[in-house]
């Protein structure tokens, strides 16, 4: 085993079982941002530059990967499909935000940004340095087509729901109950494509690394999207009884 492969495992191992443990946690105390913003957590940044620091380590990270790896036209594709989302979720979502929403803890933006480089680490160094170069053959296979099916139908239904919920926030003048489209099954759709569409890449690239980022995924916006579920329920007394928290007919 190279040293490369055994850091790899090494840490990724760490990162399974960080992500497993944070799930209780995140349960009773969600993170300190948004609606469940609360005093403690250091200086606050505005939530539009908090939001483009936080998510920008990860497409540049893997940029930087895939400019030193194996490369090729297979690692190209994979690579277009991370910066697809990442520039919509660094440099568009950000300068999206109304100018009064609500400033990000400093605490959260550099944990979020950590997050971002280990996550960069995981898929970049796998996909363009210790992983067999793809051949073109790749690209069309069951993995790959379904896999990039449900990515794209993922990033559309989190792009769909953060636009609809932007627009409610505006016409409503703050928190309103969504409704139409996926919020007749969950109160948070946004939530729901992201598991989709990475659990896409994962199987579009089928890489350790990949894998990882859906684990985290689930860790960190299931239980936050169970306790927005709750928090909707408790503000509003006519919130729909039969929606679930984020995977429709089952959570």
């Amino acid at each position: 085993m190279t040293a490369a492969l055994a850091l790899y495992r090494t840490v990724a191992l760490v990162w399974t079982v960080v992500a497993l443990a944070v799930v209780p946690y995140l349960l009773g105390r969600p993170a300190p941002y948004g609606r469940h913003a609360r005093p403690g957590w250091g200086k606050l940044v505005e939530a539009r530059w908090a939001w483009l620091l936080m998510e920008i380590p990860s497409p540049l990270g893997m940029v930087l990967f895939f400019a030193f790896g194996q490369g090729g036209p297979v690692a190209g594709v994979f690579l277009s499909l991370w910066l697809i989302h990442y520039v919509y979720r660094a440099l568009v979502f950000p300068f999206l935000l109304p100018a009064k929403a609500r400033p990000m803890p400093i605490t959260v933006l550099l944990s979020g940004a950590f997050f971002n480089l280990v996550n960069a680490y995981l898929n970049g160094a796998w996909l363009f340095f210790l992983a067999p170069p793809r051949t073109m053959a790749w690209l069309a296979s069951p993995r790959f087509v379904l896999g990039g099916l449900l990515f794209f139908v993922g990033l559309a239904m989190h792009v769909l729901a953060d636009r609809k919920l932007r627009r409610l926030r505006r016409s409503a003048e703050g928190y309103a109950v969504p409704r139409g489209g996926l919020f007749r099954f969950v109160s948070c759709p946004n939530y729901f494509g992201e598991i989709v569409e990475w659990s896409g890449f994962a199987l579009a690239t089928w890489s350790p690394g990949a894998l990882l980022f859906v684990l985290w995924t689930v860790a960190n916006l299931v239980p936050r999207a169970v306790r927005h579920h709750r928090w909707y329920r408790e503000t509003f007394p006519d919130y729909p009884a039969s929606r679930r928290a984020v995977l429709p007919f089952l959570l």
